[in-house]
């Protein structure tokens, strides 16, 4: 018979375990209707795995090694056509086309790195405890791509296909009548690919970490063009802001034309407002 003394011990340390066990970061993927959950010790032990250096690491800016997966491994059965959305556990939004994620060979590779439980990565702040796991989106080769900051997920906690952004909100789109090759469509483009990872418009969006850009205004309607192109291009030289979380925007990652082309989107939207919803 069991002394209680060592009863307990052993009721406690199950119970530790339990709940060291429901600490563990889990990852969920929703692909062609069907549902996996992953704790990163399954995901680094796929015969997939490897690893991978990232020159210039986007959220370390500097040189990262990393055990990771193919993205293209765990996205089976998706088809080129798709949307893939990457959700992080602080609100960031990422909606990406699923080809370039499926991409294998040359050119623009994704892979999911995964932060062992043992040997954590750096955190991303001095004085702070957040570091860029348990799961982040990195690419090898992005130039090759035309891959953005933005399209660089970390922390994520849930990777889904879902239908394009337009269709789930269409307040988003331009006018019917706007033409393909009209600038203001280019820049609609610029506006998914750069802005609706933090920002909705027209109360439209998955992003909940920016302010909306069209309600109750758009920011065309309250700033000077030359200070919005230079808030987009660093907000930090309008505004300084310690907790500031909107990144740079530098011409190698947003081109003249396409910022051009992005205020032509914003000042378009500006006359297509959606009625907000009444004060409670």
């Amino acid at each position: 018979m069991l002394r209680p003394h060592f009863l307990f011990c052993g009721v406690l340390g199950a119970a530790l375990a339990q709940g060291a066990a429901a600490s563990e970061p889990e990852l969920t993927i929703v692909v062609g209707g069907k549902m996996a959950t992953y704790a990163p010790a399954s995901l680094l032990a796929m015969p997939a795995a490897t690893s991978i250096t990232i020159p210039g690491d986007v959220a370390y800016k500097h040189d990262m090694t990393y055990r990771a997966v193919p993205v293209s491994a765990l996205l089976a059965g998706v088809g080129t056509d798709e949307t893939i959305r990457f959700v992080a556990g602080d609100g960031y939004v990422a909606t990406l086309p699923a080809a370039p994620l499926l991409a294998r060979g040359a050119g623009a590779i994704a892979y999911l790195a995964i932060e062992p439980p043992d040997t954590p990565w750096p955190t991303l702040k001095p004085g702070e405890s957040a570091t860029a796991g348990p799961f982040y989106l990195v690419w090898a080769h992005p130039d090759q791509g035309g891959i953005a900051p933005g399209q660089w997920p970390f922390q994520i906690v849930r990777i889904e296909s879902v239908a394009p952004l337009v269709k789930r909100f269409p307040m988003l789109a331009p006018a019917p009548g706007v033409s393909a090759q009209d600038p203001i469509r280019h820049g609609f483009a610029a506006y998914e690919k750069h802005c609706s990872n933090c920002h909705t418009l027209n109360l439209g969006g998955d992003a909940t970490i920016g302010p909306d850009l069209n309600v109750p205004y758009s920011p065309t309607e309250y700033l000077r063009v030359d200070a919005l192109r230079r808030l987009i291009r660093d907000s930090q030289s309008l505004r300084r802001w310690p907790a500031a979380r909107m990144p740079k925007f530098p011409i190698a990652t947003l081109s003249d034309r396409e910022l051009t082309d992005l205020l032509a989107y914003l000042r378009h939207m500006a006359d297509r407002k959606v009625t907000l919803p009444a004060a409670k």
